[in-house]
């Protein structure tokens, strides 16, 4: 299943009176159906993937990795471990002078890579978010776009990368994530989950913001309304395994913040909080039969934030687009990201969405082999 449609078949939402409404059953098991099967949330449009313009590494000694560590993953490095970067940014045309475009050493985690970073320097500019409009979940006509599309219609942004999650049905399009531009508020993460529609479970899931006093934070939102949408320091703790925890609100699972934010994207899980590895796949209900592949390696897409304030968006290729190169688990994403220096970070829809253009050109080879129309994207002038 890719990640567009992951954790998304089993919600239902919260209309704006707050009085709770399940979708209608027939429309449930029809889009289950739907997303279990097909990558349905794909309207497979743009540009096919150019020529390869490097050599391929090396085969990997393993492609998978089992990771049982829990909810909060404990290896959390220190020390000047990360590997070198090379600075490849002459080779996307001419880029503003706050856009470095970084390729990763030929392995990242003991794995063989193919993956980028876009270093931002936030002094100079910031970031933006294109989005259908859909907040609450409710379902919109607005189209979802490729990167490239975005990338034309934007003005040639020096950067844009996929945003989160989304899917489709019955002629409407659903935004399963945060996105918001200049205040805008385009979209809400999605509030509603359940694998067999008799446990109800309400999750928090990420959220990236920048705040109207300057500040960058990762942190786990949740929607019921336009006026109660709450950003939280730490997620509600639900787990499949569990009865689900009450709904959250102004108080719970912490003391709530009411949302406020310039910009802002959604997805899940958070890899990094405060400078520690999080990756709290299992609190945002992430795993089991309609997760994100989280301790599997597939292609991932991510954004962080420096503390010197440079943003770090991150994309790598996996299921061999390139041969031995499976990609990375969201626990390596988040070891990967701290170990370039982020403080705050969550993973991006991943999987055949992943892609990052550069001065208008792809970075890696998508899945999907060429690009996915997304319903969100963040991007840099």
């Amino acid at each position: 299943m890719d990640f567009c449609q992951a954790g998304v078949h089993f919600f239902c939402t919260f209309e704006e009176d707050n009085t709770k409404t399940m979708k209608n059953p027939s429309f449930v098991y029809a889009l289950s159906f739907l997303l279990l099967l097909a990558a349905g949330c794909d309207e497979k449009k743009g540009s096919t993937v150019p020529p390869w313009p490097w050599q391929d590494p090396a085969p990997a000694d393993t492609v998978a990795q089992s990771d049982t560590s829990g909810t909060v993953d404990p290896i959390d490095p220190v020390g000047p471990s990360a590997p070198e970067w090379a600075d490849v940014t002459a080779e996307y045309g001419k880029l503003p002078a706050y856009v470095k475009i970084l390729k990763a050493p030929a392995k990242l985690q003991d794995q063989n890579a193919v993956a980028f970073i876009a270093d931002v320097d936030l002094s100079q500019t910031s970031f933006h978010v294109w989005g259908i409009k859909d907040i609450g979940t409710q379902g919109t006509t607005d189209s979802f776009k490729t990167p490239g599309q975005v990338y034309s219609d934007k003005g040639s942004p020096a950067v844009v990368i996929n945003g989160g999650f989304f899917f489709s049905d019955g002629g409407k399009r659903y935004a399963a994530s945060l996105a918001a531009n200049n205040g805008d508020l385009l979209s809400t993460n999605i509030n509603y989950a359940s694998q067999d529609w008799v446990s109800i479970y309400y999750p928090t899931r990420a959220v990236f913001l920048e705040h109207s006093d300057g500040s960058f934070e990762a942190a786990w939102s949740y929607y019921k309304s336009l006026s109660e949408h709450w950003i939280y320091q730490e997620p509600a703790e639900n787990l499949w395994s569990d009865r689900p925890l009450k709904t959250p609100s102004a108080t719970f699972p912490v003391k709530g913040v009411a949302y406020e934010a310039v910009n802002g994207i959604g997805g899940g899980p958070v890899l990094l909080k405060g400078g520690e590895i999080k990756n709290t796949y299992r609190f945002e209900l992430f795993d089991g039969s309609s997760g994100i592949g989280c301790t599997e390696r597939h292609p991932r897409t991510a954004i962080g934030i420096t503390s010197d304030k440079h943003l770090v968006l991150f994309v790598c290729e996996g299921r061999n687009m390139t041969p031995d190169v499976p990609g990375f688990t969201t626990a390596e994403v988040a070891r990967i990201l701290k170990d370039y220096g982020c403080t705050d970070a969550i993973n991006l829809d991943g999987g055949g969405s992943s892609m990052m253009l550069a001065g208008g050109r792809e970075l890696i080879k998508s899945s999907d082999g060429k690009q996915r129309s997304v319903a969100s994207c963040v991007y840099i002038n």
